[in-house]
């Protein structure tokens, strides 16, 4: 999740202003010179104008295209999708995070790609997950991000702390008793209510048995347990209960403390500044799953049909998606890429990305299984997360 993580959203009054406007700029449904402009919506605003994201997509425009990017927050995409539909003005190209799927899907804002002419197969079935509803693949993932557990070697060694040897959570518990008997500080993570604070939490309440069917099972009060425990021994800040994922970084990048949950997304950072990772563990042992994050491309529904556009916009995804293209297009979104060919090139070529592959790879979509269901789903286990971080 890169920035990633929200729970669903559709109908946002306030962002409706904003949706009409932008909706105002597609152009499937328009005639003339428009018909040769392909509306991509992404939610990566950080990527400007000129950037090398934005650079990369509009080098995919088909012969006699253009490509109009537009860099919107998480939750605009979907709700000034949501508008832009029904007023059959909509996006050529929308990018969504992966747990908005479900609902786009039963909204009825987006297409079948493999009818579209989008070439699907080869994927890693982990990370496409969330974009298959009944069958059918309205999304596609270009790769995933992932939750790692960072650490400090300088902090590590001074607490006689080896990190190979944290296995599971009595280890790694441990660690962490070390690390603050040394004087440093132990560890950072997101409990923050919400997507963000759940994405988060899922690798614990996984590595504890957990099933997103029974999100108040024994394995969710283990991890409530677990996490809430490190604020109560004074391991973790207080703060962990409001910090999303870039503020808990921030403490990390302090130097003080020991290990910090986090993304992949932050590797190159990490990198810079001495930090290493190993997987999450599990509780009893092994690797904990995380949660795929990331988002999917996607065709959304025009009521009144341009099948040539259509065509073009479908060749801009298999640009994007390509055997030719799929390392870059992640290597240049920092992701590692949902086929295992281009995982392997850009491991060659970034020896950066290596720990990060087994976790992609036992990665879990959130709503693969239960659906539309996972917003109630999330919604308790955020609940119940908050409650258990503040007692």
């Amino acid at each position: 999740m890169q920035s990633t993580h929200t729970s669903r959203a559709i109908a946002a009054g306030t962002a409706l202003l904003a949706a009409v406007s932008l909706a105002a700029c597609g152009s499937s449904g328009s005639s003339g010179a428009d018909d040769k402009v392909i509306e991509f919506w992404d939610p990566y605003p950080q990527y400007a104008e000129g950037s090398d994201w934005d650079t990369y997509v509009k080098d995919c425009a088909p012969e006699g295209y253009t490509i109009k990017r537009q860099g919107l927050p998480q939750n605009d995409v979907l709700n000034n999708l949501t508008t832009a539909v029904k007023a059959d003005n909509a996006p050529d190209i929308a990018v969504l995070d992966n747990p908005f799927m479900p609902t786009a899907v039963d909204s009825g804002l987006v297409t079948d790609l493999a009818e579209a002419g989008v070439d699907v197969d080869g994927f890693d079935a982990n990370i496409e997950g969330p974009g298959i509803v009944d069958g059918v693949q309205y999304g596609l993932a270009f790769g995933s991000n992932a939750l790692g557990l960072y650490y400090n070697p300088e902090v590590l060694e001074k607490a006689g702390v080896d990190p190979s040897a944290i296995t599971d959570w009595d280890s790694l518990n441990e660690a962490i008793r070390k690390v603050v008997d040394s004087g440093a500080k132990g560890i950072t993570f997101s409990g923050i209510t919400g997507e963000e604070g759940v994405f988060q939490f899922l690798p614990w309440f996984w590595g504890a048995g957990g099933d997103l069917s029974e999100p108040e099972s024994q394995a969710a009060k283990d991890a409530e347990e677990l996490v809430s425990g490190w604020i109560k021994n004074g391991w973790a800040p207080k703060s962990a209960t409001t910090d999303n994922q870039s503020a808990s970084w921030d403490l990390m990048l302090t130097g003080e403390y020991g290990f910090a949950e986090n993304g992949s997304w932050q590797a190159a950072a990490a990198r810079e500044n001495g930090f290493e990772m190993i997987p999450i563990p599990a509780k009893d042992g092994g690797v904990a799953p995380v949660a795929t994050g990331g988002e999917f491309a996607t065709l959304p529904y025009h009521k009144t049909e341009n099948a040539e556009k259509t065509k073009a916009a479908a060749q801009v995804i298999e640009c994007l998606t390509s055997d030719e293209n799929l390392a870059k297009t992640n290597e240049t979104i920092g992701y590692l890429a949902a086929k295992k060919s281009a995982r392997e090139t850009q491991v060659k070529e970034n020896d950066l990305w290596a720990p990060w592959v087994e976790s992609v790879e036992g990665a879990r979509g959130r709503t693969t299984d239960v659906g539309l269901d996972y917003e109630t789903i999330s919604a308790t286990l955020s609940e119940n997360l908050q409650a258990a971080l503040n007692s």
